[in-house]
């Protein structure tokens, strides 16, 4: 199997969507947040959303862009392999915000086939908002060369030393909850049927969940919610439900107030979940 010549530097969008306060709030709760300042309307910078929210107004293109320029058979072996979010600013209720996608690279590698999605959004006035890379490997799926590939990336440092771990149960209707209030629809993380037909064992938890919870967790250590300048993961396997997942972490380092905590994420049978995984700090004055 092969991904057809169309997938290099496919676009799907612009795709304008209205964030309102009751979808950020659905989606800090399905985290299991409970600081006020993601639930506090009467708050007066108004409520705060979580970093990981880009995420739910980012999937409806990345499903477009999948289905007209790789088809449903292509995409049923997709699986999220590594996740690089930089946020401007946050998300704020009443915002206009306006999505494009666009395929940035596409490259052979040993499993498959690997994708990176460049998914960027602005708010009303042209403002950056957040850019994502978002990058899938099509498991037993060929490319026909290195149709658009990237820059040679310098070899990355052995992360360092984790601090701290703490071990996050997870309930069996999690991923239905993350579902619907993310809005992010993907039948395998909550029809067993149709997990079965695609090779699972039973259904699993988004990667994005599993990448939020660990977020959720580092950013909880801090004391107070803290505003996030980029998440940067790779994912390694599969999270059961219900199960639990331990997220590991390191100290702070960098500049005081504008720290890189690094994270990895183990599921239930002790085998990595989500590796390399960084969240980089913006600096206390400007939040």
């Amino acid at each position: 199997m092969k991904l057809p010549a169309r997938v290099a530097g496919a676009t799907a969008g612009p795709l304008e969507q209205e964030i309102d306060a009751r979808w950020l709030m659905a989606y800090s709760a399905a985290l299991g947040e409970t600081a006020p300042a993601y639930f506090d309307t009467t708050r007066a910078d108004g409520i705060l959303a979580h970093p990981l929210f880009p995420v739910c107004y980012e999937w409806p293109l990345a499903v477009d862009l999948r289905e007209h320029a790789i088809g449903a058979e292509l995409s049923a072996r997709s699986v999220h392999a590594t996740h690089d979010l930089v946020l401007h600013r946050v998300p704020r209720p009443g915002d206009r915000l306006t999505t494009t996608a666009k395929v940035t690279a596409v490259e052979s590698r040993t499993p498959g086939a690997y994708v990176v999605t460049r998914l960027a959004t602005v708010d009303h006035r042209g403002a950056p908002v957040s850019v994502t890379e978002y990058g899938s490997l099509y498991r037993g799926v060929a490319c026909d060369g290195d149709a658009a590939p990237r820059a040679p990336s310098p070899p990355e440092p052995d992360p360092p030393a984790m601090l701290w771990s703490e071990t996050i149960p997870l309930a069996a209707g999690l991923a239905h909850v993350y579902t619907e209030c993310a809005r992010i629809w993907n039948p395998i993380h909550t029809d067993r049927a149709v997990a079965q037909a695609a090779g699972l064992p039973d259904i699993i938890l988004h990667g994005t969940a599993t990448l939020a919870l660990a977020v959720t967790a580092v950013l909880r250590r801090l004391g107070a919610p803290r505003h996030v300048t980029r998440v940067r993961c790779q994912f390694r396997g599969m999270v059961a439900l219900p199960s639990a997942i331990t997220v590991s972490a390191s100290a702070p380092a960098g500049p005081p107030g504008a720290e890189v905590i690094a994270f990895e994420v183990k599921n239930a049978a002790g085998q990595p979940a989500i590796t390399r995984g960084s969240v980089a700090l913006a600096p206390r004055a400007s939040g």
